[in-house]
């Protein structure tokens, strides 16, 4: 179809693809990383709280790849779709639940792996700037920019 024909609500999923295409990669690396850390030879060495972390980390990044590949997946079982903006809705909730829950796990991650190579401070001081970094760019600096009507 031309693009300059491509109905409104169309456009709309091709962003919501387009957007799935930058998170989707970030999700899978994390979890692909995380599927090798039981097997490695030290993993058995690291102290509960650093398994409970890690486990932590690992359940957020399968639950972030399971919340943001579901709208692909769910498109293409229902095609075609019949009521564009529920499904709009539906898929944005779960694309926002999804960017919410690979937050986190980027967060437990950091503070994971540089608790091992730094020590627990450096590693959860680090995890807190992540943190922070995440909780502005992410989530306060777009509602900061609508609320000014900026974007």
């Amino acid at each position: 179809m031309d693009p300059a024909h491509v109905p409104a609500d169309d456009g709309d999923l091709t962003d919501m693809l387009g957007e799935l295409r930058v998170l989707l990669p970030t999700a899978q690396l994390l979890s692909a990383f995380l599927i090798t850390v039981p097997f490695t030879a030290g993993f058995s060495a690291i102290v509960a709280a650093e398994k409970h972390v890690f486990l932590a980390t690992f359940v957020l990044s399968v639950a972030s790849l399971i919340l943001l590949s579901a709208p692909a997946v769910q498109h293409r079982l229902i095609r075609p779709l019949v009521n564009r903006a529920k499904f709009k809705r539906l898929t944005t909730f779960q694309i926002v639940l999804g960017s919410f829950t690979l937050s986190l796990a980027l967060v437990f991650a950091t503070q994971f792996v540089l608790s091992e190579v730094l020590g627990h401070a450096i590693g959860s001081a680090v995890a807190g700037g992540m943190a922070v970094l995440i909780l502005v760019l992410w989530w306060m600096l777009p509602k900061f920019w609508r609320a000014q009507g900026h974007l």
